[in-house]
């Protein structure tokens, strides 16, 4: 899904003859020292870069944290495993339906600019409202409050920012899609390397240390964005035709709105904590569920029923159905990767590097050893170039610095006996992305060429296909893994998330380009 999202703007290029025209070119030629793309696309990059590196630097160890025991050297919030995962499940459909607000908000209130901006602030504190018990908050308010910040920030931030890369390219074209390649490269580095630094420091040190460099890592992202704003260009302002009363008065009439919903929803909280609602947090996303499934059910009944569409449009309309509740199934399978197959990396797998068993685990230790390299390949290229801002060389020179210290980390340990943190193991899904997705990409232009490229139908039975062959492979090393003696390997992690990558490079770019 992170390689393949793409944003739907698509406005026409600002033209003109004479003087204007050329100074339009002008300015657009001077910014387009990016690998061959306009500036802003930099600034994009690296503020996404570091919002992805928070966000997975976070999620690998969500869980983890909630399900630690509330003692030893470490501890945790000693919740147990369903209580744990239910607030996962929350927490990440919150983190999606807060899109839809998000996009409102920047399309009729903000602009994009502004929406991307507040949602990274609101992000960072809530990772470091998450961080509060090491200047001596109290553990679970502060974690709770800090998931509230992450769910709004990311709301706000995440679909606004894809939808400036799209106006970076107002010709569209292979160039824009060029440009959203590089864009989707750098939410995977992000990605990659989020786990692999919180999860080192959150899991062997402390938990609280991982969510603090998540929330730092956001900071980087802001003041890249802040230095590098300039760059943009037009993208990202509001475009509203309203005069300045008329949007006075929406704003307010929203604001109103968004406060009667959050009094709404902390009421209910309240009563839930205090029993007055006899509803666990378990039975809540239990609930929840099915209420998003009958509204999205209903809401495709309407529009089929009611609508007013031709019989044609309602045959389309029930083919986009089908494909949502594929689409649906798929997704509830593929985020296990942060709640169930994160527990069973963290108790169930050898996750032990030393001098004579370390050919054995090398299917957790090369995927990250790998991402060091093409990093440091490209961080390299980008550091050539004369002309790119100080704030991006700078960014490039942290992002080596980081890279060859995990490296060193990682083969100082080895020599002895080290036990890699399960967060680590998140990182496999998006350097897989990285790879293979070019290897697809290919795949069905070869095959289109042949006119033997699969249809939508297929492609997304053969995502699902990745995704239950996944499950199949972890559970077969789970049936004979137990306890420290008789630990899986990190392999059948491995296996599983290839093959999950691999359904979701077929299912998620023909779902997202069959909708628009």
């Amino acid at each position: 899904m992170r390689a393949t999202l793409r944003a739907s703007t698509n406005r026409s290029a600002p033209g003109g003859d004479g003087v204007g025209g050329a100074a339009v070119a002008d300015r657009a030629g001077q910014r387009r020292d990016f690998f061959g793309h306009p500036r802003g696309l930099a600034t994009l990059f690296f503020t996404e870069f570091w919002e992805r590196f928070s966000y997975y630097g976070m999620r690998a160890l969500l869980v983890l944290f909630m399900a630690a025991a509330v003692t030893g050297d470490n501890p945790g919030l000693g919740f147990s495993d369903g209580r744990a995962t239910a607030i996962y499940g929350l927490y990440t459909f919150f983190v999606y339906v807060l899109a839809l607000p998000g996009g409102w908000i920047a399309d009729n209130l903000w602009g994009q600019r502004r929406s991307v901006f507040v949602g990274g602030c609101i992000i960072a504190l809530g990772h470091f409202t998450m961080a509060g018990p090491l200047v001596g908050l109290p553990d679970a308010p502060t974690f709770f409050l800090g998931l509230v910040f992450i769910v709004i920030g990311t709301g706000l931030l995440k679909p606004n920012v894809s939808s400036m890369v799209g106006e970076l390219y107002p010709e569209g074209g292979a160039r824009r899609d060029a440009g959203f390649s590089i864009f989707y490269m750098g939410i995977n580095f992000g990605a990659i390397l989020g786990p692999t630094l919180c999860g080192i420091l959150g899991e062997n040190y402390n938990w609280h240390w991982g969510f603090s460099l998540a929330g730092f890592g956001m900071l980087l992202g802001l003041i890249s964005y802040k230095f590098g704003e300039d760059n943009l260009g037009d993208a990202g302002h509001l475009k509203t035709d309203l005069g300045a009363d008329a949007l006075a008065a929406r704003s307010r009439r929203f604001w109103s709105l968004a406060a009667a919903a959050v009094a709404l929803i902390a009421g209910f909280a309240f009563l839930m904590n205090t029993g007055a609602i006899g509803l666990s947090l378990e039975q809540l996303a239990y609930y929840l569920g099915y209420a998003t499934v009958a509204i999205a059910l209903g809401f495709f009944a309407f529009i089929i029923l009611f609508g007013g569409h031709t019989t044609q449009e309602k045959k389309q309309l029930g083919v986009i159905l089908w494909l949502f509740v594929l689409a649906a199934i798929f997704w509830s399978g593929f985020e296990q990767a942060g709640s169930s197959l994160n527990l069973f990396a963290k108790r169930e797998t050898n996750r032990l590097f030393g001098p004579y068993g370390w050919i054995d685990q090398t299917g957790a230790f090369l995927p990250t050893l790998l991402v060091a390299l093409p990093l440091l390949y490209v961080s390299w290229r980008i550091f050539r170039r004369r002309n790119l801002w100080w704030v991006g060389k700078a960014g490039v020179a942290a992002l080596s610095a980081l890279a060859v210290g995990f490296v060193y980390y990682v083969a100082a340990q080895v020599t002895s006996e080290w036990r890699m943190p399960a967060s680590m193991l998140q990182n496999i899904n998006p350097l897989f992305i990285v790879i293979l997705a070019p290897v697809f990409g290919s795949l069905w232009t070869a095959l289109a060429a042949r006119d033997a490229n699969p249809s939508i139908p297929v492609k997304f039975a053969l995502g699902l296909f990745g995704l239950a062959a996944g499950f199949f492979v972890v559970s077969w090393g789970a049936a004979n893994a137990g306890g420290t003696a008789n630990a899986a390997s990190p392999a059948w992690l491995v296996v599983t998330y290839f093959l999950h990558t691999c359904g979701e490079l077929c299912l998620s770019p023909v779902g997202l380009s069959s909708m628009t």
